[in-house]
């Protein structure tokens, strides 16, 4: 591949929903090599119906949730991959709908993405303790995987430092902005080795911000979070440009309630 493999991220909120409301204007528009997506809440036959219509070349590979309509990720692609694999965390673990890696061969060069979308949690409840199982069985695969070339996307909810949330001070005992839950992050980086593609383009600005709350103004005021990432170990980040945040003009021309995520790796 003589030019740079474009990989999109993006939390559909539901493939179908965004499949009426203009995900294929944005896919004829950018066509990315490779779509990551979270939130498919379908079955496989739905998916491939939309991408009959959006992307017919397309290969796709699933990650069905446990739940049916809940959760659910992606990846869409015309390359084969060499590889994928839905196996994550112990073996009592349901996650289900949360975690699909692919390998690729890019110009001889074995490239990993992962499609992966973490629990939202809730404070209090069983919910955040299936987080927390979730973020520890990251921790021990972005391990295994910290010399290779990978990238982590998707949407993670968690915002890592007080650049990635709008209102950070008003979030700081609710899920996504917990020291607990940032404490992972601090390890993803700083321990590990991984490197955060937006903020490494971003240093010092808040955001870019990729989603926002469906209630009030939030989109109008910019008052989002940055929770969509592009995590890549430090040598596929070596081959990174061209970060970018696709938000949509205006409220009314949305077709998912995140924006996408896109980075280009020259391989």
């Amino acid at each position: 591949m003589s030019k740079p493999l474009n990989i999109a991220t993006i939390n559909v909120n539901g493939i179908r929903a965004a499949h009426r409301n203009g995900f294929g204007d944005w896919l004829k528009e950018h066509k990315p090599d490779i779509i990551t997506l979270q939130e498919v809440r379908a079955e496989l036959k739905d998916v491939e119906t939309v991408f009959a219509d959006l992307w017919p070349e397309a290969n796709i590979y699933l990650d069905e949730a446990t739940a049916k309509g809940r959760a659910g990720v992606a990846i869409i692609t015309e390359l084969t991959p060499t590889r994928t694999s839905t196996e994550f965390g112990d073996p009592d673990f349901d996650s289900k709908g949360r975690w699909l890696e692919a390998d690729f061969n890019i110009n001889g060069e074995t490239v990993t993405v992962v499609s992966t979308y973490v629990h939202a949690g809730e404070v209090g409840t069983p919910k955040q303790i299936e987080k927390y199982k979730f973020l520890d069985a990251m921790v021990k695969r972005l391990e295994e995987l910290k010399d290779t070339k990978t990238v982590i996307t998707g949407d993670l909810n968690v915002g890592h430092t007080e650049l990635d949330i709008k209102n950070w001070k008003g979030n700081l005992k609710n899920s996504g902005f917990l020291p607990e839950e940032r404490a992972y992050f601090d390890k993803f980086m700083n321990e590990i080795g991984y490197i955060d593609i937006g903020r490494r383009e971003h240093p010092d600005e808040p955001g870019p911000y990729t989603w926002w709350s469906q209630r009030g103004q939030a989109f109008d005021t910019n008052t989002g979070w940055r929770i969509d990432y592009h995590l890549a170990t430090p040598a596929l980040a070596a081959k990174a440009s061209n970060y970018l945040v696709h938000r949509a003009k205006s409220y009314d021309t949305r077709w998912t309630d995140h924006s996408p995520v896109t980075v280009d790796y020259s391989i």
